[in-house]
């Protein structure tokens, strides 16, 4: 049986060591932050398309919620998150990406601010669920698609909508029961986009498997 020396100095590029996992990690950092970019650019395409203005405050109908939903469910809760964020925080910082080319600090103080607010966490919401429920079984099939349907509700429900309607109570003076009430026409356009953003999904999954593993199973 051979003998270790504990002498003996290991290669700094052996495999396992700092040295020569940094490229690896590299590489890794190196997508992310080029997947949170095309997430966030995307976000800001879907944003521009025409809007549809409804309830007296004028909140529109845009496929914003998509484009959230779609961040979670691809690129996972802290990416997609993080794609969501630098989304807002450019548009914040001026650039016209919102809905109906506006941008700027000023929207803080309209009736969309607490939907756009919730937007990060409404994508790290629905990252964790789906990651924690298909994190066992393929990301294929009517099962898988309806975990991610109701993984992007909860996104929606437990944070774009709570927040959208404290937001308008508090920007334009109502009572949380009126802006409950003022939010409740959104509900069925949420319900189709968390479909749709489930089955482009999958379909993203079986187009790219490694991506699905990446994000499912660590």
């Amino acid at each position: 049986m051979p003998i270790r020396n504990p002498d003996a100095v290991v290669p700094d590029s052996a495999p396992g060591t700092p040295a020569a996992d940094a490229p690896r990690r590299s590489a890794a950092t190196a997508r992310d932050v080029a997947f949170i970019a095309v997430f966030a650019a995307l976000l800001a395409v879907l944003a521009l398309l025409p809007a549809i203005p409804v309830g007296p405050l004028g909140v529109p109908i845009t496929l914003q919620t998509l484009g959230v939903a779609l961040c979670g469910l691809i690129l996972g809760a802290w990416r997609g998150a993080a794609a969501v964020l630098l989304y807002v925080v450019v548009g914040l910082a001026g650039l016209p990406v919102f809905a109906q080319f506006s941008g700027g600090l000023g929207v803080l103080a309209g009736p969309t601010a607490g939907y756009l607010l919730a937007f990060p966490l409404n994508a790290l919401i629905v990252g964790a669920v789906a990651t924690r429920a298909l994190a066992r079984r393929p990301a294929r099939g009517p099962g898988a698609l309806l975990l991610l349907v109701l993984a992007c509700l909860a996104g929606s429900f437990l944070a774009t909508h709570p927040l959208g309607i404290l937001g308008m109570s508090l920007n334009a003076q109502l009572p949380l029961a009126q802006a409950a009430l003022y939010d409740l026409p959104y509900w069925p356009g949420d319900l189709v986009k968390c479909f749709l953003a489930a089955l482009i999904a999958l379909t993203v999954f079986k187009a790219f498997p490694r991506l699905a593993r990446r994000d499912f199973r660590g």
